[in-house]
């Protein structure tokens, strides 16, 4: 089984690269299941229906979720009927959607995706840890391919849940940071890790968004309004190759792509 998981896609040159190129990389990989962070979906802050929309009709199957999940209050209507939209499963009890869907991949192999949000450096909502022993429990045990998308600041945050879930699930893939790293490899168990899959957007900036802004704030500390920036568009990949009677992971590479 070969699963394609798409770092967080920001803003319009996010969407504009996996709408160009996606489908042909699907293809030319031979993947089964396509995952994508899209949080920062739109303007870098959110996510709407109508994106959501246009990201399935890309080729994206699950879209995972983080802590600006809820910034357009549309989506709030949205969540709960359309379960391929996910929000970190650690939020409390009541808040709109899931964190984990389970379902039936291309080559008709059954997955399922998990969402939680680390709480080091971030708003402090409930266990990550055990609400992903909670969550596991839920999934029918026929089901051995499992992604995690830990989305989180701090990295020891990350790796620790990579430890906590090895021989649990096929992979844990760290988003939020933006900033792709190079510690791809395999757990001891059989899970595939990276601390953080990158970004999917524009590269010429700070974390996809217009240097000059950024670097404004940081200089005088005054409210500033940001705006997603526009060149150099990437797209920060991870492709892993699961074995899907054990779920166990045989590889985890890092790709990225890049718009012409």
């Amino acid at each position: 089984m070969r699963i394609l998981f798409i770092g967080d896609v920001v803003g319009s040159p996010g969407r504009k690269i996996v709408h160009e190129r996606l489908r042909d990389i699907l293809a030319q990989r031979a993947v089964d299941l396509c995952v994508a962070n899209g949080e920062n979906a739109a303007s870098g802050f959110g996510i709407t229906p109508r994106l959501s929309e246009e990201l399935f009709a890309s080729g994206i199957e699950v879209i995972t979720g983080g802590n600006h999940i809820w910034d357009r209050k549309e989506i709030l209507e949205y969540l709960p009927h359309e379960p391929r939209l996910l929000r970190p499963a650690n939020f409390p009890n009541g808040s709109p959607g899931k964190g984990l869907f389970v379902g039936q991949a291309k080559n008709g192999v059954a997955y399922a995706v998990l969402n939680l949000q680390g709480r080091t450096f971030m708003t402090p909502i409930d266990d990550p840890f055990r609400t992903a022993s909670q969550q596991l429990a839920l999934i029918p045990p026929d089901v051995k391919i499992i992604l995690v998308d830990m989305h989180a600041e701090a990295t020891s945050e990350k790796q620790a849940m990579g430890w906590y879930l090895d021989g649990k699930v096929s992979a844990v893939v760290g988003t939020h940071t933006h900033v792709p790293t190079a510690d791809d490899h395999l757990l001891p168990k059989g899970t595939a890790y990276i601390t953080d899959v990158g970004m999917t957007g524009p590269h010429d900036s700070v974390i996809g968004m217009d240097k000059e802004g950024i670097l404004q704030r940081f200089l005088d500390a005054m409210p500033t309004r940001f705006s997603v920036a526009a060149a150099d568009i990437q797209m920060n990949t991870v492709l892993i190759d699961a074995d899907e009677t054990s779920g166990r992971a045989r590889s985890i590479e890092r790709l990225n792509f890049r718009l012409d």
